[in-house]
């Protein structure tokens, strides 16, 4: 049961190619967000498809592996954890940040082009 603790699947599209940034000791963090849809029908019988994004982060392989394979409109499927930040910003107001840090993804389908 300590796997199902914090814990985050997702399968949706990249909506942009992985931010990559590489620290000074040469490890990589990749930052990218992810679109999932739901559809269901409203009250009225009409069918409505509703969009969230969600903040992704990868370190160290895994950042390295999302560089190298991923980018915009790539379908992926994601497992790993729930993370809140809070920072303040440039105008000294409290942000709060919710992302999800990467342990695992996997590619999905491939995009054929003629």
């Amino acid at each position: 049961m300590n796997n199902l603790k914090n814990s985050v699947h997702l399968i949706g599209h990249l909506g942009k190619d992985p931010e990559i940034r590489t620290f000074e000791d040469g490890r990589k963090l990749a930052k990218v967000t992810i679109a999932t849809k739901d559809t269901y029908k409203n009250s009225n019988g009409d069918k409505v498809i509703e969009t969230q994004w969600h903040n992704l982060v990868a370190w160290g392989k895994t950042a390295e592996l999302m560089e190298k394979l991923l980018s915009k409109g790539n379908e992926v499927a994601i497992q790993g954890k729930l993370t809140h930040r809070t920072y303040e910003d440039k105008e000294g107001v409290t942000r709060n940040f919710t992302e999800i840090v990467i342990n695992e993804f996997m590619k999905i389908g491939m995009a054929m082009r003629a």
